[in-house]
Order: structure tokens, then C-alpha cells, then sequence
């Protein structure tokens, strides 16, 4: 027998040896541990020692008075070893790889004549995006220039849009002066009368 077959054969008597000593186990129970004496002689319940026999009890009405069970404080549970570092563990066995005899390279698996569609697998919290500008190519030199005129491109569009949005800002600014709200032209108007009224008043006095 020879060929793959013979080392997953070993690799599975390798993998039996291992369970037999232990050495699969990263952690094993201390050998020197001991259990203390009277560990099982405490209980895990015990009576109620603060309880009292209520002083109405009748034990001919009420039988025999007991007190109550508890869980004991003193009980710690089943008592186990406690663990320590295995000294044969030699860790996770891995397979030892080998070079695949059928593997042959191929520098054109991933290269098509035409790449028509640009797949995007995304998450987003908010709707509206818009993506654009997509290259696919090997040209170093190719995707440095395109790159270099999307980034003008993209710096012209902000340019633009910032200068649109002062406008509009300006515009938005003059058209206030001009026409103030209403409660600014009442305010105005009351000011005026005012004036009116009281230069009225003394050329009447």
C-alpha cells in the first residue's frame, strides 16, 4: 500500500495513539490532587437551624414538629480534581500539505475579451448614491490617467456646485432686504405713525 492511502492510514493510527496517552487533551486532572476527608459526608441539605417551633404548635393536633430543610452552606458539590496544563499535549494536528501534482497555473483565468457588467455587493444606511467612473483594467498608466481626470473632474463639480450655492445664498439675502417679514414692516409702519402723531402734536401745542 502506498500513496495517500497509506498516510491518512497512518494519520488515522497517529490519531488513536493520541486519544490512548492523552495527548489530545489540552488540560488533564492533577494527578497530585486529593480529595478532602468528610468531602461526601456533607450533605447538601440540612434543617433550618434559626427555625423554631412555632409556640401554637399542637403535637397531638399537629404531629411531630419538624424543621424546615435548607440548602446546606458548607456543601460545595461533586468534588473533581482540579485541572492542569497536560505536558504530552502537542497541540492541534494538522495536515501536512503537499504540492498538488493535477494543479497547473493559468495567467488567463480571470481575462475576457470584454468586461460588459460591474457587479457591487454594499450595505447603506441611506438611499441615493450614486456611483459612477468605473475602470477595469492592468494599465498602470491607463488607470493613473483616468484617475487624474476624474479627481479634476470631480474638483471642477465642487467648485461649481459651491459657487452655485453662494448665489443662491446672495440672492436669497437680497431678496430679504427687500421684502423684510411682516412683522418687521408692522414694526416700521407703527414707528412711523408715532413720528407722525407727534410732530402733529407739536405744531398743534
Amino acid at each position: 500500500m502506498t500513496g495517500p492511502s497509506l498516510n491518512l492510514k497512518r494519520s488515522k493510527i497517529q490519531l488513536n495513539l493520541n486519544l490512548l496517552t492523552g495527548k489530545t487533551k489540552k488540560y488533564i486532572d492533577d494527578p497530585e490532587d486529593k480529595k478532602p476527608e468528610g468531602w461526601d459526608e456533607i450533605p447538601k441539605e440540612v434543617k433550618d437551624p434559626e427555625a423554631k417551633k412555632p409556640e401554637d404548635w399542637d403535637d397531638e393536633l399537629d404531629g411531630d414538629w419538624e424543621a424546615p430543610i435548607v440548602p446546606n452552606p458548607e456543601f460545595k458539590g461533586v468534588w473533581r480534581p482540579k485541572q492542569i496544563e497536560n505536558p504530552k499535549y502537542q497541540g492541534e494536528w494538522v495536515h501536512p500539505m503537499i504540492d498538488n501534482p493535477a494543479y497547473k497555473p493559468a495567467d488567463d483565468l480571470y481575462s475576457y475579451p470584454s468586461f460588459g457588467v460591474v457587479g457591487l455587493e454594499l450595505w447603506q444606511v441611506k438611499a441615493g448614491s450614486i456611483f459612477d467612473n468605473f475602470l477595469v483594467t492592468d494599465d498602470e498608466e491607463l488607470a493613473a490617467a483616468a484617475r487624474k481626470a476624474i479627481n479634476t473632474r470631480r474638483e471642477n463639480e465642487k467648485a461649481l456646485e459651491k459657487a452655485e450655492s453662494d448665489l443662491a445664498a446672495a440672492k436669497a439675502a437680497e431678496e430679504a432686504a427687500k421684502n423684510p417679514p411682516a412683522e418687521e414692516a408692522e414694526e416700521k409702519e407703527d414707528k412711523g405713525d408715532f413720528f407722525e402723531k407727534f410732530e402733529r402734536f407739536c405744531r398743534w401745542n
